[in-house]
């Protein structure tokens, strides 16, 4: 399969990461909830071996002809979804903060906002890393799948709670998640222009997974007291990191 076939596909099976865990919320909300701690647990571990496993040594093996300094880029990644996170999500992510908003749909917007930016944003790190390794792309779009799955089972949750309809939520969650096309087609357009900023773009991905794996995803598995989930979810996130491990070791880069 040609590289644009390969990034059309693999988009697609991240965009799709970002639907799934929302309708399992729509069809059984119960069984959803109970899982989700679970799947955050994995997804992180997932996003920490791509980073460390697969994104930062690629990137460090691609920049170092051109002298570019991987590290610094990794931590303008980290500062950049910060930010991004902190002027779209805010309200979002801190809606135990803001009780008066509840009773509104005030916030609708900034969560269709940020999970549009989101989605767009992994569609230009899927095709940037395709466009460096078809094995690193592969990584990349399922470890984008394993984060969004629990990001969205909270999203809809969050609709739900503020009287979206379900058919509503899933029109626009499409909608949503069609704009990683976007980023994708974009950035291999402009491949030709982007290639000497291959290792930034992968550097930057890895300061974004980091950035997800320890802000949102690991605080969200320390909050959950009930009995017995810590070892089970301790467990998760380290299959998830060993998982990613034996596949950047059995699949060798192009």
């Amino acid at each position: 399969m040609s590289t644009l076939g390969n990034i059309l596909l693999f988009t697609f099976i991240g965009s799709v990461g970002a639907l799934i865990g929302g309708l399992i919320l729509l069809s059984r909300e119960k069984f959803a909830l109970k899982i989700s701690h679970f799947l955050a647990s994995f997804a992180a571990g997932v996003l920490l071996g791509a980073a460390f496993f697969d994104l930062l040594p690629e990137a460090l093996h691609e920049g170092e002809e051109r002298g570019i300094d991987i590290f610094l880029w990794a931590l303008f990644g980290i500062v950049l979804f910060f930010l991004i996170e902190r002027f779209i999500h805010w309200f979002h992510h801190h809606e135990e903060f803001h009780e008066h908003q509840k009773e509104s749909k005030s916030t609708l917007p900034l969560i269709i906002i940020g999970d549009t930016v989101h989605n767009f944003i992994d569609g230009v790190v899927i095709a940037a890393t395709f466009m460096a390794s078809s094995p690193l792309g592969v990584v990349t779009a399922l470890a984008v799948f394993a984060h969004e799955i629990p990001q969205e089972i909270g999203d809809f949750g969050l609709m739900l709670h503020k009287g979206l309809k379900r058919k509503k939520i899933i029109w626009v969650n499409i909608a949503s998640a069609a704009v990683a096309f976007v980023g994708a087609i974009g950035t291999y357009l402009l491949g030709n222009i982007l290639e000497g900023y291959i290792p930034i773009l992968l550097a930057i991905t890895a300061g974004f997974f980091i950035y997800i794996a320890a802000s949102d995803l690991i605080p969200e598995i320390h909050y959950e007291k009930r009995k017995g989930f810590a070892f089970w979810e301790s467990v998760l996130l380290i299959i998830g990191i060993v998982a990613i491990w034996l596949v950047t070791t059995l699949i060798p880069h192009q």
